[in-house]
């Protein structure tokens, strides 16, 4: 395989992971009160962004799985730990006590450990 393509391959895991968070994400939202006050068209908008994003990031795992060990893929998606995280800190302003914040920094660390080892 040249580098090309294993950099896309590397790029459509990175995404299949945003698109997982991205359903997580939405998830979390559809339990928040709505704005408008309207519950309803609230939670069916977010649950259905969450499906829409969850299964595109299951069809593009499916892609990944083809083209990458694994072995190699599935330890990568440990990175959702990480987007969940930081998206959860930036959007809902959650806090991110130290041992959290090690625990992703190790996370991120045994990616990159992974990731040089092919």
């Amino acid at each position: 395989m040249n580098d090309l393509a294993a950099m896309a391959n590397w790029g459509w895991l990175v995404l299949a992971s945003l698109l997982s968070c991205a359903g997580q994400l939405c998830q979390k939202q559809a339990t928040r009160p709505a704005v408008s006050g309207r519950r309803g068209a609230h939670l069916g908008l977010w649950l259905g962004l969450a499906l829409v994003s969850l299964g595109a990031g299951m069809a593009l795992w499916l892609l990944v799985l083809q083209r990458i060990p694994v072995g190699v893929a599935y330890p990568m998606l440990s990175l959702n730990f990480v987007w969940v995280t930081l998206a959860a800190r930036f959007i809902w302003r959650e806090r991110v006590n130290a041992r959290h914040a090690l625990g992703v920094a190790l996370i991120i660390l045994g990616i990159f450990v992974l990731g040089s080892s092919l």
